[in-house]
C-alpha cells in the first residue's frame, strides 16, 4: 500500500505534518478530514530520486482568459459536470494556444490524481498563490464550484480596481515624458545655438545664462555617461526588487509617502476585506481564511502586521482587537465595524460591504490626486521651460553692452 506525506491544518490553525498509508490520495484526504484536519498538501512518497515539480510556462495567458476559464469551470461544476470532464471541455474550447496547452496540462494533472489546487499551483503566472489557496479550501470543504465563482468575481473587481489605478497614472506619466523630452531638446539643440551667438559678441553673460549654458555643455559632453548611469540604476533596482529585503525597503518607502502611502494602504484593505469576506461566506474557518486573505495584501510590511493578528486570533482573541494593532491598514472605524459584525454573526457580509465602501473611497481619492497632479505637473513643466527660455533671452536685453 502506498504511503502519502501530508500537510494539514487543524481547527485552531496549527500546521500538522505526517504520513499515512492509503490506497488512494482521495482515501487519505477523507481520513484526514475524519480526524478534524484540513489537508493543505497530500503527496505520494516516491522511492528513490523524485522528479521535482517545477512551475511550467508554455506562454503567456491573458488575465481575461484566466478569468473566463475560472468562471466557466465554476458553471460546469455547478451543472454537475465532473471536474476532469469540465477541464477537458475547457481545454478543447480555448481560443488561445497557450491557454489550450495550459488547461490541457491542468486536466492531465487532475486526471493523474492531483488536486485541482496542486495542478494550478504549477502555473503561478496564471493562478496566484491566493487563488490556489482558495481553491484548496474549496476542495477541502466540498464547495469548489462556489469558490471558483467567487474567485472569478474577485478577479473581475481586481481588474477594475487596477484599471482605475493605471488610468490615474497615465496622465502624470505622459506629462513627465513630455517634460523630459522638451528639456533634452532645449539643452541639446536650442541652447548650443544661442551660446554660439553670444560667444561671438564676448562680454559677461548673466549668471542664469552661464549656468544654463554650463548644463547644456555638460549634457552634450557627458550625456552618454548619464544614460549609462540610468541603465545601471534601473538594472540594480530590478535586482534589488527581486530580493525580499529590496521589496521591503520599497514598500516601506511607499507607505511613508504622504498621499501614496495612504492609497497603498487603502488598496490593500480593499483586497483583504474582499478576500476574507469571500472565504468566510464560502464556509472557510476564520483562521485558515485569514491566512489566505493575508496573501492578497501585496505588501510585506502589512502582511507581517496581519500575521501578528492571526497569531492573536489563534490564541482566542477577537478579530477586531487583533486588527487594531495595525492602524495604518485598519482604521478605527473599520475595527469598530468588524467588532460589531463579529458580535452579530455578520462578519462575512460586513467585510464585503467594507470592501465596496473603501473601493469607492479609493476611487474618489485617486480622482482627487489626479486632479491635483495635473496642474502641479503643468506648473513644473512651465517653470523648467520658462527658466531656460528666460535665461537665454536675458542677454538679448543687454545686447548693446555685449557688443561693446
Amino acid at each position: 500500500m502506498p504511503t502519502y506525506s501530508y500537510t494539514a491544518v487543524d481547527e485552531a490553525g496549527r500546521k500538522m505534518l505526517g504520513t499515512l498509508a492509503g490506497g488512494t490520495r482521495a482515501a487519505v484526504i477523507d481520513e484526514l478530514a475524519a480526524k478534524g484536519l484540513y489537508p493543505v498538501d497530500v503527496q505520494q512518497k516516491v522511492e528513490g530520486p523524485a522528479r521535482a515539480k517545477t512551475p511550467r510556462e508554455p506562454g503567456r495567458v491573458s488575465s481575461a482568459s484566466v478569468q473566463a476559464f475560472i468562471r466557466e469551470l465554476a458553471s460546469l461544476l455547478s451543472a454537475g459536470v465532473p471536474l476532469s470532464r469540465a477541464l477537458q471541455i475547457l481545454s478543447r474550447e480555448a481560443s488561445q494556444g497557450a491557454a489550450r496547452r495550459q488547461w490541457a496540462a491542468v486536466h492531465d494533472d487532475v486526471a493523474g490524481g492531483a488536486a485541482l489546487a496542486e495542478a494550478m499551483s504549477r502555473w503561478p503566472k496564471s493562478f496566484p498563490r491566493v487563488y490556489v489557496a482558495m481553491v484548496r479550501a474549496g476542495e477541502m470543504g466540498g464547495f469548489l464550484d462556489v469558490v471558483l465563482a467567487q474567485i472569478a468575481d474577485f478577479q473581475s473587481r481586481e481588474q477594475d480596481l487596477k484599471g482605475k489605478l493605471r488610468t490615474a497614472l497615465v496622465y502624470p506619466a505622459v506629462l513627465t515624458v513630455l517634460a523630459a523630452m522638451v528639456l533634452v531638446f532645449l539643452l541639446t539643440f536650442f541652447i548650443p545655438r544661442f551660446s554660439a551667438i553670444f560667444a561671438e559678441f564676448g562680454g559677461a553673460l548673466p549668471w542664469l545664462t552661464r549656468a544654463i549654458v554650463a548644463v547644456s555643455h555638460a549634457v552634450m559632453r557627458y550625456g552618454y555617461v548619464g544614460i549609462i548611469a540610468i541603465i545601471i540604476l534601473f538594472v540594480a533596482m530590478r535586482r534589488a526588487l527581486a530580493t525580499e529585503r529590496g521589496r521591503r525597503t520599497l514598500e516601506n518607502a511607499l507607505l511613508r509617502l504622504p498621499a501614496i502611502g495612504r492609497l497603498a494602504a487603502r488598496f490593500a484593505l480593499v483586497r483583504f476585506c474582499r478576500m476574507l469576506g469571500t472565504l468566510l461566506e464560502a464556509g472557510v474557518p476564520l483562521v485558515p481564511a485569514l491566512g489566505v486573505a493575508r496573501e492578497a495584501l501585496g505588501n510585506q510590511t502589512l502582511t507581517d502586521a496581519v500575521t501578528q493578528a492571526i497569531e492573536k486570533v489563534r490564541r482566542g482573541a477577537a478579530l477586531a482587537g487583533s486588527l487594531a494593532d495595525c492602524p495604518l491598514l485598519f482604521p478605527g472605524a473599520v475595527v469598530e465595524m468588524v467588532g460589531v459584525a463579529e458580535q452579530t454573526g455578520r462578519l462575512d457580509k460586513e467585510l464585503s460591504r467594507l470592501a465596496v465602501t473603501y473601493e469607492s473611497e479609493l476611487d474618489r481619492r485617486l480622482r482627487m490626486l489626479v486632479a491635483l497632479a495635473e496642474p502641479a505637473f503643468l506648473f513644473v513643466m512651465a517653470a523648467i521651460v520658462g527658466t531656460v527660455v528666460i535665461g537665454m533671452l536675458l542677454p538679448v536685453f543687454t545686447l548693446q553692452e555685449l557688443i561693446r
